[in-house]
């Protein structure tokens, strides 16, 4: 069988840098074909080449076995290449025709727009994915994963014979997750290919049929997805061996630490208007304390409430040292630290530089008679960017331009340079991928084995159950149950959040 696209010996660099070295990749017709790395591995540049927004320094692309020249994305459309980006590039404000068959509408004879065909066409593309909306209206009105499958729907009114997907599944839950896996597996029984690229590597066993693995700017390696293991995949990403890997505690951060010790935080029957109702839990030295649920349980309202971002309309949240906890102020005071959920929104301050970064919460330590110790900030800073490993050209490079996996660990040493006693960690490994996941939880091992203590939140299960020493289940703002590691696994948390809401809606 000739494959539907060839990629061969590709290069590519930025300013002398290379970004890609003979990288290469095949795609069968009718395949969904993964591709995963770190980042920087080279993932996104060679998307990139193929859908003509870079040109290549070298190297060949076929399709069918023929030399194929793309320059521009329109191009790359024109040649049955269709690409939906994580940002999904639609226009929220146009209907969800307009976005559908824009560029390529269809003509009266008079050369107008034919909606009553543009509107027929739309509504028969999501039909077959089983989606039925109004076509006329905006498509800003609908949610994100409506979104993403009127992004492929726009991809198989142009014919595609390839849809890429970069991270689409990255804002979705289950439910919608489930629905795009459906269509994927629609495009495919229909002999389209499909490019899918994802951080998440349990996705790739559920839809994908190949995986290649870059690292470096190089095409490591491809294999049957179905022979392969979760372990094997993150030793060739990294680059090292599987056994040292596994040694290290991949994904498992609990247990090696020692006893739990001392209670440091307690939170009894906490109520907010935030939607908690009855929330209680605590906190022990050289302890990871899992929040587990469904999205609207109250997790992250609880992380906040703890922190003191949220006032209390009921219930308290108490120190060991016996002082409450009613502000952040208070909370940072009695060593506590909050990585919180959207490190873009709520954490980085884009515009400035990793060390501006770092120090943010530490500049009162820092300060005498309103002047910083320049000499003692750099010295701190340099030793967090070794210690955790940052990526970055230097202390002054603007945290915007570090990937996802690097500005969190960014995050994480601003908090540490604390030397908190108790660090919230709210989806703490949410868009990064496998290799700074497994950096970031390797640093958070570390800290709770040297007395931290930790309370997790993570919308993944698996990373729950592998790291954490008691998982807490909150349903509709209220703590319903406790499961102790070492012998949780995800099919007992599924059951315990199920059995919960089975009685709450009896």
């Amino acid at each position: 069988m000739t494959d539907l696209i060839e990629m061969i010996g590709i290069e590519k660099s930025f300013a002398g840098i290379r970004a890609l070295q003979t990288a290469s990749l095949s795609i069968r017709p009718g395949e969904v074909h993964a591709i995963i790395g770190q980042n920087g591995a080279g993932k996104s540049t060679l998307i990139k080449i193929l859908t003509g927004v870079y040109r290549r320094d070298a190297g060949e692309v076929r399709m069918n076995g023929a030399p194929l020249a793309i320059s521009t994305p329109r191009e790359a459309q024109d040649a049955g290449i269709a690409t939906i980006y994580q940002e999904l590039s639609l226009v929220p404000l146009r209907s969800v025709t307009e976005n559908v068959v824009m560029g390529y509408e269809p003509r009266t004879r008079l050369g107008l727009i034919d909606w009553k065909a543009a509107h027929a066409r739309t509504r028969e593309i999501l039909a077959r994915f089983g989606v039925e909306i109004d076509v006329t209206r905006q498509l800003g009105s609908y949610s994100t994963a409506i979104q993403q499958l009127v992004a492929i729907a726009r991809a198989v009114s142009l014919d595609a014979r390839l849809v890429i997907m970069d991270e689409a599944t990255s804002s979705l839950d289950d439910q919608e997750i489930a629905t795009l896996f459906s269509v994927v597996r629609s495009l495919k029984a229909a002999g389209v290919a499909v490019i899918y690229i994802s951080h998440f590597l349990n996705e790739l066993y559920q839809v994908c049929d190949r995986v290649t693995i870059m690292r470096d700017g190089r095409s490591v390696a491809t294999h049957e997805v179905a022979q392969t293991t979760k372990l094997g995949l993150v030793s060739e990403m990294l680059g090292r061996d599987a056994g040292e890997i596994e040694a290290a505690g991949l994904t498992a951060l609990s247990g090696g630490h020692g006893d739990p010790g001392e209670v440091l935080l307690e939170a009894r029957g906490m109520r907010s208007k935030t939607g908690l109702r009855d929330t209680s839990f605590s906190i022990r030295k050289r302890e990871i304390v899992g929040l587990g649920g469904l999205l609207g349980s109250g997790r992250t309202e609880a992380a906040r409430a703890v922190f003191g971002l949220d006032p209390l309309a009921e219930g308290e949240v108490r120190h060991h040292s016996g002082a409450p906890v009613d502000t952040p102020a208070q909370a940072i005071a009695l060593g506590m630290g909050f990585l919180t959920e959207d490190r873009k929104a709520d954490g980085i301050i884009p515009h400035m530089s990793v060390r501006e970064n770092i120090t943010l919460a530490l500049l009162p330590r820092l300060t005498r008679m309103g002047m910083v110790d320049r000499e003692r900030e750099r010295k701190l800073v340099a030793h967090y960017i070794e210690a955790l490993q940052i990526k970055t050209s230097g202390m002054e490079q603007p945290i915007r331009e570090l990937s996802g996996g690097n500005q969190q660990k960014v995050l994480l040493a601003r908090w540490l340079a604390l030397e908190p006693e108790i660090l919230i960690l709210d989806e703490p490994t949410r868009g990064v991928d496998v290799g700074a996941k497994f950096e970031i939880q390797s640093i958070i091992r570390k800290q709770v084995a040297e007395g931290l203590a930790v309370l997790l939140i993570s919308s993944e299960f698996e990373e729950l159950v592998e790291g954490a020493d008691r998982i807490v289940v909150l349903q509709d703002g209220r703590s319903v149950s406790e499961l102790q590691n070492p012998g949780v696994t995800e099919g007992a948390l599924i059951n315990a959040i199920a059995h919960h809401h089975e009685r709450s809606a009896a």
